[in-house]
């Protein structure tokens, strides 16, 4: 027998208000596993450095978030697993926990703390710590290397080591290390490593004898994932000059974009740096250009990778001043 259509009418808007009832899913329930592993460092005596493993989950990561004293402070990208903490005071000891979120706003219970006492401020300290010496490394495979140094000596303490790469800081471990692992490498790539010694005092060292490491080529090539996407471009008369507004989409790479450069015309335009609390997963900028109506242009960026390399351009938009006074 066919049921009557106020019936199937029914049936469906009862199947609607049980979902669970007639198959549906509820989607992601379970929450993300416990960020393992946290330990923190003094960079200086107003600073620290938090580090994590990530964390395995049957969704999406989405973003950590990160408790200072057991209050949350700050929400860092899916894409890292270390933070640089500044602010702090000094002869003061600072408890870290991390906790995961996935995509459904499933959360995990927070980790166990680490802490960490900062050192006491030394006002009177202006003699930086001397060059680390007999710096050394190794590529562990596609996507990270081993550096390996003698340590500094200063006249108080060496409370930090800076890792930098073509002239960017991009690692730090505590003073009284003297090895970093380095990830968020590419591969097939040649680095050119330096370390710098730090005290309490934030005064920096020379820097160290360079060393050079070649990351192993990984099957498969460049993927492009080091491009920016959705390059998208927009002109504005204003004040007599166009303007152009550009917006993209930063890279999908192993951790945090915070630089960008603007080519227009094959020529250098502009750079942007982010911000610490500036959104890292698009880029604006506007750049002032001439006056001439019905100019195109062809613009292109690239980011700085978290290696402290350039990255690929995008492929070239073109924008067309037009349009009238806003």
């Amino acid at each position: 027998m066919r049921p009557t259509p106020w019936l199937a009418a029914l049936s469906t808007a009862a199947c609607l208000l049980a979902l669970s009832a007639c198959g549906s899913d509820d989607g992601d329930t379970e929450p993300p596993s416990v960020p393992s592993n946290v330990t923190v460092d003094s960079s200086s005596s107003t600073s620290a450095h938090v580090m994590w493993n990530r964390s395995a989950d049957e969704g999406e990561v989405k973003r950590y978030e990160v408790f200072r004293n057991g209050a949350k402070f700050k929400d860092v990208p899916a894409s890292r697993h270390m933070l640089d903490v500044t602010g702090l005071k000094a002869s003061t000891t600072y408890t870290f926990a991390v906790r995961a979120r996935d995509a459904d706003g499933n959360v995990s219970r927070r980790s166990t703390t680490a802490s960490v006492t900062t050192p006491s401020a030394a006002a009177d300290d202006s003699e930086p710590p001397t060059a680390p010496a007999g710096l050394k490394g190794r590529a562990n495979g596609p996507r990270s290397a081993t550096l390996t140094w003698q340590r500094s000596k200063d006249d108080h303490e060496v409370t930090a080591y800076d890792v930098y790469q073509a002239g960017t800081r991009i690692h730090s471990v505590s003073g009284t290390k003297t090895t970093a692992a380095v990830t968020t490498l590419r591969p097939g790539t040649r680095y050119a490593f330096t370390v710098k010694a730090r005290d309490a005092a934030d005064n920096a060292s020379p820097k160290s004898e360079g060393v050079t490491v070649t990351t192993k080529a990984q099957p498969g090539g460049d993927t492009g994932a080091e491009v920016p996407t959705d390059l998208q471009g927009t002109s504005r008369l204003e004040a007599g000059r166009y303007q152009l507004d550009l917006v993209w989409n930063a890279p999908k790479t192993d951790g945090e974009i915070t630089e960008y450069e603007v080519y227009v015309d094959g020529k250098f335009g502009s750079k942007l740096v982010l911000g610490g609390t500036a959104p890292k997963d698009t880029g604006t900028l506007t750049l002032p250009m001439g006056k001439k109506a019905g100019v195109t242009y062809a613009v292109k960026v690239r980011a700085k990778l978290p290696d402290g390399n350039w990255g690929p351009f995008t492929e070239e938009t073109e924008v067309k001043a037009e349009g009238g006074e806003r």
